[in-house]
């Protein structure tokens, strides 16, 4: 098991370092379940940080919305890695020629103030709670570097951190607890003209039943949400694929905005 996923985790490595189109695993490497793929994207993020790309600053749930599963055609959150020389605050420019394919979606992320370990899990909203200092509007940032991803397995999309590229975090919001995530409307613009909108309840219901799912998930491989890091917890809008000179901005009532502008 250990050969197999070292060999995989150096073929995603090596495409994404190299900023080529990964088509597929020969069947012998190919994840055979989700929690093989898991492995395998810490395999993976262990190559990377190794390879100078920084160490984790967060991490990224994906699917977590009709909108999103049914454009995936995935039904199930999946989850994902976020490396810190990725991450913007407020404002990020990016370089398009960056990405083989970006798209961007509109989230709301959360900053943990405290560890979610564990002993603690499996979680519900009312135990993930705490731990959340502060709430902001949020882009996602999302490179399509396949060949053909729809053809691809789910733990395949996982293994390579299921497509994401960074992200822009908005202002912090510390008082949140003042306002019903669940009913906070967002909406995403592209150079003015608006792409797409939906509530916080899209999520799961409710924004932290994602941060409860993915912290019962950590918690059931023995692993740390640690305090300082941050979330992005889902999107209320379909992915939006770019064109280069195009600013986004990403906006959640009550949580501020976010923007990003690909040169």
């Amino acid at each position: 098991m250990s050969d197999k996923l070292n060999a995989a985790a150096e073929i995603l490595a090596d495409h994404r370092l190299a900023g080529r189109r990964f088509d597929r695993f020969p069947e012998n490497l190919r994840p055979a379940d989700q929690d093989e793929a898991y492995s395998l994207q810490a395999r993976l993020h262990e190559r990377l940080t190794a390879k100078g790309c920084g160490p984790l600053a967060g991490r990224k749930i994906g699917c977590t919305t009709p909108v999103m599963q049914a454009y995936l055609k995935i039904d199930s959150p999946c989850a994902g890695g976020v490396f810190a020389p990725t991450a913007r605050e407020r404002y990020g420019i990016f370089q398009f020629e960056d990405f083989r394919r970006v798209g961007v979606e509109c989230e709301i992320a959360v900053r943990l103030g405290a560890d979610l370990t564990p002993a603690g899990g499996p979680y519900t909203i009312e135990t993930v709670s705490p731990a959340v200092a502060a709430c902001m509007a949020a882009i996602e940032v999302v490179d399509d570097r396949y060949v053909d991803y729809p053809s691809l397995d789910t733990p395949t999309l996982i293994g390579d951190d299921f497509f994401d590229a960074g992200c822009v975090l908005g202002q912090p919001v510390t008082d949140w607890r003042s306002l019903d995530l669940a009913t906070l409307p967002g909406r995403m613009t592209i150079n003015g003209t608006e792409v797409g909108n939906g509530v916080g309840g899209d999520i799961m219901g409710h924004p932290l039943a994602a941060l409860a799912w993915l912290a019962s998930h950590t918690a059931a491989r023995g692993e740390t949400l640690p305090a300082g890091s941050f979330v992005l917890l889902g999107s209320v809008v379909q992915t939006k694929w770019l064109a280069k000179g195009d600013e986004v901005v990403a906006q959640i009532d009550g949580l501020g905005e976010a923007v990003a502008r690909f040169d």
